[in-house]
C-alpha cells in the first residue's frame, strides 16, 4: 500500500525560477522539499478549517481496509456502510462488485482509494 500518492502540478516560469533559486541557495534540498514543505505550510494554516470539516463530516483518519469478510458480515447483519476517511480506504481485491454494491450506500474518500476497477465502476455514483 502506498504511503504517498504521486501527483502533478503546472508553475509558471517564474514561479518556478523562485523554486529553483531557492533551491540553488542551499534553502531546500529540491523542488519537491519545497512544494512538500510549502503545502504542509498551508495545511497547518488552515488547521482550524480542517478540524471543523473533520468533525462535520464524521471522518475517519488514517487507513482502513475492508474486505470479502468484512463486507459480509455488514450483509449478514443488515447494515450498510457510510464511509468517510482522509487517508487511504482500501477495498481488497476479492470483494465481488455485487458485494460492494449491496453494503456500500457511500463513499466519501479524501486521500486514495484503492479497490478494483469493478468495484469502483459499481460504487460510482454514490462517491461523495
Amino acid at each position: 500500500m502506498p504511503d504517498s500518492e504521486k501527483i502533478t502540478i503546472n508553475m509558471n516560469a517564474v514561479d518556478l525560477g523562485k523554486v529553483d533559486l531557492l533551491v540553488q541557495e542551499g534553502v531546500y534540498s529540491n523542488r519537491t522539499d519545497f512544494i512538500r514543505t510549502a503545502i504542509r505550510s498551508q495545511l497547518e494554516k488552515h488547521s482550524l478549517e480542517i478540524n471543523q470539516s473533520v468533525t462535520r463530516h464524521s471522518y475517519v483518519i488514517g487507513v482502513l481496509l475492508y474486505n470479502h469478510v468484512d463486507l459480509e458480515k455488514k450483509k449478514a447483519a443488515g447494515e450498510r456502510l457510510k464511509i468517510a476517511i482522509m487517508g487511504v480506504l482500501t477495498l481488497s481485491s476479492d470483494i465481488p462488485a455485487e458485494l460492494a454494491a449491496e453494503v456500500i450506500e457511500s463513499i466519501r474518500v479524501r486521500g486514495v482509494f484503492i479497490a478494483s476497477d469493478a468495484v469502483k465502476t459499481a460504487l460510482a455514483d454514490r462517491m461523495l
